[in-house]
């Protein structure tokens, strides 16, 4: 599938987050939603991003915007990972089965490699995609960027 971008509807989805409850993304209208993809838990890059989601999720509800860390792994291991980075406040969810669907809807799946890019994706509150950026799978995300992307949009 072509990649999403700016402008297009975000594809509705329900995943399982960490702790096993289902998160519809139609459900979070009203809201921004920030979809964090990291390739895969327990590596010391994807650890960095979704750590720097959770040191930030004040900022994140101080502007309406719903963090959310995306992978294929499976919800449980998601949840032993949150544990050990003691993530508490942003949901991980698990692109589990079928395996990389949602990536997939995105245009971001790496079919070679089995797992997704690591890329944001903004979501306004009318669920229109507003920012799309891939990074190279070893780049930290800068959350500075990401952060002043939301303070603008």
């Amino acid at each position: 599938m072509k990649q999403i971008t700016v402008g297009d509807d975000a594809y509705d989805f329900v995943l399982k987050d960490n702790r096993g409850d289902e998160v519809q993304l139609s459900d979070l209208k009203g809201s921004k939603v920030l979809l964090s993809w990291h390739p895969l838990a327990w590596t010391r890059v994807c650890a960095e991003q979704m750590k720097s989601l959770e040191d930030n999720y004040s900022l994140f509800k101080e502007y309406n915007t719903v963090p959310l860390g995306l992978s294929v792994d499976s919800y449980p291991c998601k949840n032993a990972w949150a544990k050990e980075l003691g993530i508490t406040n942003v949901q991980l969810l698990a692109d589990f089965w079928p395996h990389g669907q949602v990536a997939r809807q995105y245009g971001l799946f790496q079919d070679q490699e089995g797992f997704s890019e690591r890329a944001n994706v903004l979501i306004n509150e009318d669920g229109k995609v507003i920012w799309v950026k891939v990074y190279p799978i070893r780049e930290l995300p800068d959350i500075v960027e990401v952060i002043n992307k939301i303070k603008k949009l």
